[in-house]
């Protein structure tokens, strides 16, 4: 062969070798599209050639061959033969992406680094500190590690082991969270509040109270321990996992419960040891399952703590009450493995009967009282007083006291009994018109207001009604607490008495004299008096009058001299224009003082005007008597004297029209006023 026809050859070609090597950097990223051809390592050694004679083509060989080709590259090999290469590259170098965990075999170690083949067309560095957990490694081993970056800007391949064990561990740990899976971690140290410990590499919480099921007082035991968990809760936000123990040995004790559970029966009896002690009950540990006996299931009598029946620890037997499949919980007795109190009751007790007992409970509505273990009485507070009053339990009784009863009913098929103290002592109603006969007085105690009275108590169990009307003669009262306070003594005159509906019917003015009778002498129609506005409306005011007397003024008879209107707290006279004694009103008028005076005036000025006219008639008869006696010389001092009678004459012309026609007075408002005017 020549050197040229060598050259022409596509495995010796330098340019051909070229275009292998960028076809190979080219299939590491892209297989799949990328072509590869062979590379003959001894593309150019020399191959003794014989050459063959050159013969001349034949017809067939012309009209066969491919002019297509001419210019191109010669493929030396087949469809199949290249088909099967590009399938032994794709298994030599495989695509990878960044961010991806890939698993490497260890090809080389030293004590800084360790050099990983992904299979990728160049090799990892991995420091070998990410490794110290493992002081086995050694060539050949299988690591999974994290592509950090393809390649860097030294063109070198960035991997990670410890990153590709974190990730590794997070989806281990995700996995066995959804899937509720029993895992293995090492306790690693003591925390507040729990233990740290790892699993798959990664730090977890483990709080104490979920350890066990037990209380543990001390954690330190735990630590440098291999457990058993079970992951109960992750925070991806902020990386953390929380793991339970307790969790696994619940699940067994689950499963305990449900076959012991299936073996019960109710009124089954049992032996058990007291578990925990509550203020609600105790808990029985049955053999692998618990149940609750409640407080009121200890004894037949009633009880502030359970420590008082049982201790820790203790061994009792129990009744099997209820019990739920699907709660797992079970209602256990005590006290029903002994007989009932009301079956072993006095057969001979009865209504009537008296007995004692001790007050275990007080409620507002009554107390009950025990009179013997597990046989109570409900003592009401209206058995408790003659009062009718209201008033609550706590007033009469306290826990603990001792105290004596009356048996008013008795029901022992449906175990319920009712007492009473106020039967003690003698109903004050009984003989209460002897007691407190019509008007009779007496001193009683404000106990209640309502808007038309006052209840007052006269002794224990015998109360009264004051009507609002019945408080004062002169005082107009709009509610009782402007009379007086509760609790304050007050005088009272027994009106009424209602034995039958124990009703006693009082009053506190007829303890007085009516006044009334001596206000109509007071203040009769027409008199005046000083009084003070209390109030006002749109109807008229009230005046407070003399001796506690009170008068009503329409308003129209408030307006003053000047023509204002009054206000209130003014003093000013009055005058009196009705008064009625059944009736207990007195109307006044402001306008009809100031009125009078005025009319009073007048009549004064037609009085005087009256008398000078008499005096001027008078002195004109004189003066004609004496003109026949008058000289010449008088003439003059005659005219004069005449001139000064034609004008007094004159001027009482004048005033009489005004005396004829006096000015009519206001109209009355009532008919007492018209009498008055008249």
């Amino acid at each position: 062969m020549t050197p040229e026809e060598l050259n022409e050859t596509p495995a010796q070609n330098p340019e051909s070798v070229e275009e292998q090597v960028a076809g190979i950097e080219n299939a590491a990223v892209e297989p799949e599209a990328a072509v590869v051809e062979p590379v003959i390592e001894d593309a150019v050694a020399e191959v003794p050639v014989k050459k063959a004679p050159r013969t001349k083509p034949s017809n067939d060989d012309l009209k066969n061959f491919d002019w297509d080709a001419i210019g191109k590259k010669h493929e030396i090999y087949s469809t199949d033969e290249r088909k099967k290469l590009e399938d032994l590259y794709d298994q030599t170098l495989r695509a990878i992406q960044d961010h991806e965990v890939i698993e490497g075999t260890v090809v080389t170690l030293s004590n800084r680094e360790v050099v990983v083949n992904i299979g990728f067309k160049s090799d990892g560095v991995i420091q070998m500190n990410e490794f110290r957990y493992n002081p086995d490694l050694k060539i050949g081993d299988k690591v999974e590690v994290y592509v950090e970056n393809q390649e860097d800007t030294s063109g070198q391949l960035l991997l990670s082991h410890k990153k590709a064990r974190i990730l590794k561990s997070w989806e281990r740990i995700n996995d066995a969270y959804e899937k509720q899976e029993i895992i293995k971690g090492y306790v690693k140290s003591r925390t507040k509040g729990g233990l740290i410990v790892d699993i798959f590499g990664i730090e977890a919480f483990l709080p104490g109270s979920q350890i066990d099921v037990k209380p543990i007082r001390d954690y330190d035991v735990f630590v440098d321990k291999v457990m058993e968990f079970k992951v109960v809760k992750i925070n991806h936000e902020y990386k953390n996992v929380v793991v339970s123990h307790k969790a696994l040995i619940e699940d067994e004790l689950e499963a305990q419960k449900a076959e012991i559970i299936k073996k019960l029966e109710k009124g089954q009896i049992l032996e058990g040891t007291v578990k925990n002690i509550t203020s609600y009950g105790v808990f029985v540990d049955l053999g692998g399952v618990d149940g609750l006996i409640h407080i009121t299931d200890l004894s037949w009598g009633r009880i502030n703590h359970p420590e008082e029946i049982v201790k820790l620890d203790q061994k009792i037997k129990v009744v099997i009450l209820d019990f739920d499949e699907n709660k797992k919980r079970i209602a256990l007795g005590l006290k029903q493995l002994t007989p009932h109190p009301w079956d072993s009751l006095d057969q001979n007790l009865k209504i009537g009967d008296k007995v004692k007992g001790r007050v275990v409970v007080i409620a507002d509505y009554g107390a009950f009282v025990e009179i013997t273990t597990g046989v109570e009485g409900l003592i009401h507070v209206s058995e408790m007083s003659w009062s009718q009053h209201l008033r609550t339990a706590h007033d009469f009784l306290k826990v603990g006291q001792e105290v004596e009863a009356v048996i008013l009913t008795l029901d022992r098929d449906e175990r319920k009994m009712s007492m009473g103290i106020k039967q003690l002592i003698p109903d004050p109603w009984t003989d209460i018109k002897e007691k407190y006969p019509l008007r009779s007085k007496h001193t009683a105690t404000v106990r209640n207001f309502t808007n038309f009275g006052i209840f007052v108590e006269l002794e224990e169990g015998v109360d009264g009604l004051i009507h609002i009307s019945d408080l004062s003669w002169s005082k107009k009262i709009k509610h009782p607490a402007e009379f007086t306070k509760i609790g304050e003594a007050i005088e009272v005159m027994v009106l009424d008495v209602d034995s039958d509906n124990r009703r006693l019917s009082l009053g506190h003015k007829q303890l007085e004299e009516n006044p009334w009778d001596v206000f109509e002498s007071v203040f009769a129609v027409g008199s005046v008096h000083l009084g003070t506005i209390v109030s006002m409306n749109d109807k008229g005011a009230i005046v407070a009058l003399p001796y506690g007397v009170e008068g009503f003024a329409p308003l129209r008879h408030l307006s003053k001299e000047d023509g204002t209107q009054s206000h209130e707290e003014e003093a000013m006279d009055f005058k009196v224009i009705e008064f009625s004694k059944e009736n207990k009103k007195i109307i006044l008028s402001h306008s009809k003082v100031h009125q009078d005076v005025q009319n009073a005036e007048k009549n004064k000025d037609a009085k005087v005007g009256l008398k000078k006219e008499k005096d001027t008639k008078k002195a004109v008869k004189k003066l004609k008597d004496s003109m026949e006696k008058t000289t010449l010389g008088d003439i003059d001092a005659l005219a004069n004297l005449k001139a000064d009678m034609v004008a007094a004459e004159e001027k009482a012309a004048a005033r009489k029209p005004a005396q004829a026609k006096p000015e009519p007075e206001a109209e009355p408002e009532t008919e007492t006023e018209e009498k008055t005017e008249e």
